[in-house]
């Protein structure tokens, strides 16, 4: 099974790596969230920012305009 965090977008199979695990299909952009909403143990997860709002994900498809974080 595969989980998705509700608060940053990324994926995984062990929904303990995640800030905030859910099953359910997420549908939608996670462009305008904010950095706060990312707990602190995941932010070095997140190698994407949208160029448009500036938001952080660890997965470019979550994101507007994906950008690789260098």
């Amino acid at each position: 099974m595969v989980y998705s965090c509700r608060n940053c977008g990324a994926s995984g199979e062990d929904s303990s790596k995640l800030c905030n695990p859910t099953n359910e299909v997420l549908n939608h952009k996670f462009c305008g969230a904010s950095l706060e909403k990312i707990c602190d143990s995941k932010l070095v997860d997140m190698t994407f920012v949208c160029t448009t709002c500036g938001s952080f994900s660890a997965d470019s498809n979550t994101l507007c305009s994906p950008s690789r974080v260098d």
